[in-house]
């Protein structure tokens, strides 16, 4: 099965943009809701953020997320917005499965609609539109990589 984007990306492997071509892509209002996405994450990870081309083609440039050296997921850059593609392994779906009622209706749909991987696990993109989804996926993540007990 193979990924297709539905919103346009940088897709230009070439090309490597930057900062002033990113933030002109996302757009003023996804700019700061990354930077507020970025904070969330900052609460409860050591994060580290690199600009990468992952998995083909059809996928585009990203931001790699990763705690220490473990990876969270990746935000690909789309017109006016950003995708957060994370990984869920089939331990992490048991839990996913268990809070999924205290989750918004496009997390549910996009958890049923996942792209499998193992038994029960797989990939979720969520191209994000309103602050709320960042608490989903948050959550998401905290499920792949436990959050670190604050001080």
């Amino acid at each position: 099965m193979e990924f297709i984007a539905t919103k346009e990306r940088l897709a230009n492997k070439e090309v490597i943009p930057t900062q002033e071509i990113i933030n002109h892509f996302l757009g003023k209002k996804n700019i700061n809701r990354l930077s507020l996405f970025e904070k969330m994450l900052r609460k409860n990870y050591n994060l580290n953020r690199e600009l990468k081309f992952p998995f083909g083609n059809n996928y585009g440039w990203a931001y790699r997320y990763t705690h220490k050296k473990t990876l969270l997921l990746y935000v690909f850059i789309e017109k006016d917005g950003f995708c957060c593609t994370i990984s869920i392994n089939d331990n992490g779906a048991r839990i996913v499965t268990e809070i999924m009622n205290t989750m918004l209706p496009k997390t549910k749909e996009l958890w049923q609609n996942r792209y499998p991987c193992g038994k029960k696990g797989g990939w979720v993109h969520y191209s994000v539109s309103d602050d709320e989804e960042l608490k989903d996926i948050i959550q998401l993540i905290g499920v792949k990589v436990k959050p670190m007990k604050m001080k």
